[in-house]
């Protein structure tokens, strides 16, 4: 499955990797610059489907950043910048940014201004996709939250959903219990880590044996992977 993916750039390293965290939550892929140089660099290199570009930057400002995208490309840019004067922001989208972000910010309000964008310049193809994963025997579809196992639609909550589709996603992959809790039920998620295992254990009720092709996998001492041959 593709992923769109985005340049975020920002000289904090702190505000990137938070970023990061975020975005690669919501699915897509990140890749960061902290100046300018590096970003029209890995801009042109990279051609991500979106900027996140701030505006104060060394060597090359997010201005002259914009500037130079603009002159082979019309990918989205949003501007995401501690200042918030009228004047920079008209100067911002004069210069051809689509959005305007002001710090501090809300990271889950920056993915809604991402899917937001995306979706208003037409690029956001995978959020236009189904979100549907195919094994042997198995479908599930986090579009409508649909599970078919052999054929048959079984009734599934909606974390046991996202828990089997992250973990089908990312095939013989391990992750650990803390992962899982961080990628499913979110950075914010203060529980138990046995509520890892206690959906793992209602999924297995509904889909092993299904297929020899793959199954839910304990990795002692480690976690869970989705083992595929």
């Amino acid at each position: 499955m593709s992923k769109e993916k985005i340049l975020v750039v920002d000289d904090d390293v702190n505000i990137c990797e938070l970023l990061r965290l975020y975005i690669e939550r919501d699915d897509y892929q990140v890749v960061i610059a902290n100046d300018g140089e590096q970003a029209v660099e890995l801009f042109n290199r990279e051609q991500p489907d979106l900027v996140l570009l701030d505006i104060m930057l060394p060597k090359m400002d997010g201005w002259q950043v914009c500037k130079e995208i603009r002159k082979t490309s019309n990918r989205p840019i949003i501007m995401l910048t501690a200042k918030g004067e009228l004047f920079d922001k008209i100067l911002g989208l004069e210069l051809g940014a689509d959005d305007y972000i002001i710090k501090p910010f809300e990271a889950k309000e920056v993915i809604a201004r991402i899917h937001a964008v995306l979706r208003r310049t037409g690029t956001n193809e995978e959020k236009e996709k189904v979100k549907e994963i195919n094994w042997d025997k198995l479908s599930i579809n986090l579009t409508n939250y649909e599970l078919r196992v052999d054929g048959k639609y079984i009734d599934t909550p909606p974390k046991e959903m996202e828990l089997l589709y992250y973990l089908a996603s990312n095939p013989n992959k391990v992750f650990t219990r803390d992962q899982l809790l961080d990628k499913v039920w979110g950075f914010d998620y203060y529980g138990d880590s046995r509520t890892v295992d206690v959906h793992i254990k209602r999924l297995r009720e509904k889909i092993n044996g299904v297929s020899d092709q793959w199954s839910l996998k304990t990795v002692w001492g480690v976690g869970y992977k989705f083992d595929a041959k």
